[in-house]
């Protein structure tokens, strides 16, 4: 698999652009993919997993959430479709992935409770009450470390983060990694290879 779409700022894959369609908690979404952006053929199957399997919030949801690695933002269209009254952050270091999560959002009028931005345009002092993510596994672990590193300290005190991962690449051994940092993980499912992980400041 090339790790184009997890790179690149400008992918150099001419943009062959399409359309998907999905069903997440009764609602139905048709969203714009591109050539050279993550899982641009169908929603991916761990995405899948983690907007059926973990709690998504409800119409009475409030906060800042953040989708880390936003891809085209299926993700991020779910949350903030079902959180009205929430802000979406959606980052992803891949700009066509930024344009088209930014366009997905506007069609489906989220756009202005929808932030788009590359890592480094996150304020540093953002704090986020819930984050979401698939993040990169077939990169290795240093890079997926070095995500979670990055952008778990966001969470506010009682936040909550909510991760995918592939069980044959790492998905047990993230789960380790992280308790040994002191953060508290539940696996709350695990359905067709993958884990969806609910991670948790430690209290007290």
């Amino acid at each position: 698999m090339s790790a184009e779409h997890y790179f690149s700022t400008d992918p150099a894959t001419p943009a062959r652009r399409g359309e998907i369609e999905f069903n997440v908690a009764g609602r139905d979404y048709r969203l714009t993919v591109a050539s050279g952006v993550f899982s641009a053929g169908r929603l991916d199957p761990g995405t899948a997993v983690l907007l059926r399997k973990a709690d998504l919030p409800d119409a009475g949801a409030t906060g800042v959430f953040l989708d880390i690695g936003c891809g085209y933002g299926p993700i991020t269209c779910v949350l903030a479709s079902e959180a009205p009254a929430a802000e979406v952050w959606a980052v992803d270091v891949n700009g066509r992935a930024r344009e088209l999560t930014a366009e997905n959002a506007a069609g489906l009028g989220l756009g202005d409770r929808v932030r788009v931005a590359a890592p480094d345009e996150v304020p540093d002092d953002l704090v986020v009450d819930q984050i979401w993510s698939n993040p990169p596994t077939h990169v290795g672990k240093g890079e997926l470390h070095a995500v979670m590193e990055r952008w778990l300290p966001r969470l506010a005190p009682d936040g909550v983060a909510w991760l995918v991962i592939n069980r044959n690449l790492g998905g047990d051994s993230l789960h380790a990694w992280l308790v040994e940092r002191d953060w508290v993980v539940e696996r709350v499912a695990s359905q067709r290879g993958f884990r969806v992980l609910k991670v948790r400041r430690k209290t007290g």
